[in-house]
């Protein structure tokens, strides 16, 4: 074999293991312990009851909307943020702490607050992938986060198990069976695993985002899945908005929905609240339109003001 097909054959390898690589996420003071993914809500399933103390489980799955950067605004703050452009020139955090912290004093004493340098590069377009991970106490999941694939993440020391080659579908499925059939307004685990569920690209996802918002039995999850319908099909949801809307027996689930209509493009969000408030037999529901036609400054929202006024 010549010296040429050995440097290319050389160099074909080396790329397939960077892309090996680059799959795995970038953990910073953790143990990464990847596996097989196999049949994701079994291995899940295991890994969960095998841990005896705090662990983190993860894996990736292709994102709905590459204009997104999910990370946090910094170490010392124990949030995601959602960025609606990746060319905005603030990039990913750098390494964001994916453990708690109890306050923000302990963080900086421990020199966790201090601001990271941010890459070096700068990336025209955003991620493909988004890491979901869950911390798993007591054998059981307590906490869900997500962070683009290109963020730094420091798990504080604790074991990271990897699943790899997840099935998209899979992951709807599993974080659907995290959606208490009763959860109250400040469940953690069911609303981040609505949040979760809505940066799939998955189809499936939309469709049980759809399922939930007209049919689930918590008022709370109704809303969330409205919320996040708003933000995931946009115009494609304005039909199950506007039903929930004059339909859902709970008012703070209307209201929810009259939010979600605010989030749509002005050219068809104004239009609906502006119906909302004149129509709606609800006086909470007009008065939420009524607030939110305020927040955006759009002249047909002023010229519906001075009607009112007149």
């Amino acid at each position: 074999m010549s010296k040429g097909f050995i440097a290319i054959g050389t160099a074909l390898f080396t790329c397939i293991m960077l892309g090996a690589a680059a799959a795995q996420p970038r953990i910073l003071n953790g143990r990464l312990a990847p596996q097989a993914a196999g049949n994701l809500p079994q291995t899940f399933k295991a890994l969960v009851a095998a841990q005896t103390d705090i662990a983190w489980i993860g894996y990736t799955v292709p994102v709905d909307d590459r204009d997104r950067t999910m990370c946090c605004f910094s170490s010392a703050e124990n949030t995601t943020w959602i960025s609606g452009s990746s060319s905005s020139n603030i990039q990913c955090c750098g390494a964001c702490r994916i453990e708690p912290i109890p306050d923000v004093a302990t963080a900086v004493r421990q020199g966790e607050a201090k601001p990271t340098t941010p890459p070096t590069s700068v990336r025209l377009e955003g991620s493909e992938r988004v890491v979901i991970l869950f911390r798993v106490a007591d054998r059981k999941v307590e906490r869900i986060r997500m962070f683009s694939e290109d963020c730094e993440l420091d798990a504080g020391g604790r074991p990271v198990h990897w699943l790899q080659d997840v099935r998209p579908s899979e992951s709807v499925a599993l974080l659907e069976s995290m959606i208490a059939p009763d959860a109250e307004r400040k469940n953690r685990v069911s609303n981040g695993a609505m949040s979760a569920i809505a940066v799939h690209a998955e189809p499936g996802a939309t469709a049980l985002l759809e399922r939930l918002a007209r049919s689930h039995g918590s008022s709370s999850i109704r809303g969330e899945a409205i919320f996040w319908l708003g933000q995931k099909a946009g115009r494609t949801a304005v039909g199950i908005i506007s039903e929930a809307i004059d339909k859902d027996p709970e008012t703070e689930v209307k209201k929810r929905a009259v939010f979600a209509l605010s989030q749509l493009p002005r050219a068809e969000g104004v239009p609906l609240l502006i119906d909302v408030a004149r129509k709606n037999q609800n006086p909470a529901v007009r008065k939420q339109a009524i607030f939110w036609l305020g927040q955006s400054r759009d002249p047909r929202a002023l010229e519906f003001f001075t009607e009112i006024l007149k």
